[in-house]
């Protein structure tokens, strides 16, 4: 059983920062990609950052975020995002994401983590 689990969502002011991980547990084969994306109040869920390869060697970054926030990535199964310079329109729920390979199955799939609120307040 693969689970994602997210923390460190919370309430901050504008210009503040905040750092967001997850976790995911399980058995798991291969690691495709590890994420961050957001569902803003009536906005649909977009993506905010990724990195890519079981290691994280690769970076991707929403144009809505790139030199304010930062992804990493733990070994094995662990992804960070530092958060800083906060907008008010940063406000929403962030769902850590993942592609990967269970152990019991040769295909991969999409997990997704139930979400942590950020609020930024104005």
């Amino acid at each position: 059983q693969v689970q994602l689990v997210e923390s460190g969502g919370g309430l901050v002011q504008a210009g503040g920062s905040l750092a967001l991980s997850c976790a995911a547990s399980g058995s798991i084969t291969v690691i495709n990609t590890m994420g961050w994306y957001r569902q803003r109040p009536g906005k649909q869920r977009e993506l905010v950052a990724s990195t890519t390869g079981y290691k994280g060697d690769s970076l991707n970054y929403a144009d809505f975020v790139k030199g304010r926030f930062t992804i990493s990535r733990g070994n094995p199964n662990t992804v960070y995002l530092q958060m800083n310079s906060l907008k008010f329109e940063d406000t929403g729920v962030y769902y850590c994401y993942a592609n990967l390979r269970p152990l019991d199955w040769g295909v991969s799939s999409d997990y997704w983590g139930q979400g942590t609120q950020v609020t930024v307040s104005s």
